[in-house]
């Protein structure tokens, strides 16, 4: 079975976008952001320092931030039973035993 020019010519250019490091994906969003969304794109697939920036602002605002330290100790401390006075104890045991 034959390819057909433009279906070859299709596949070389995918190729080629490929080898760039170029990926094709499919986003969801509004209609009155497809052009803004579009020439983000082209923006961002060009690498020059201009686009560095663009990318650590755009991480900075839209990509929430990995585990920081300190977050387990400050939801305790928001937590709405601090200073009611509940004091929790755990009773101390020497363990179960078990048969080998």
């Amino acid at each position: 079975m034959q390819v057909s020019a433009q279906v070859r010519a299709i596949q070389n250019y995918r190729k080629r976008l490929t080898q760039k490091g170029v990926a094709r994906f499919e986003v969801l969003g509004l209609d009155s952001d497809k052009e803004l969304i579009r020439a983000l794109a082209r923006k961002l697939v060009e690498d020059n320092s201009e686009t560095n920036e663009i990318r650590a602002n755009l991480q900075n605002k839209v990509l929430a931030p990995t585990s920081t330290k300190g977050e387990i100790l400050a939801a305790f401390r928001n937590s709405p039973l601090v200073g009611s006075g509940i004091l929790f104890k755990r009773e101390k045991t020497s363990g179960r035993k078990i048969e080998l």
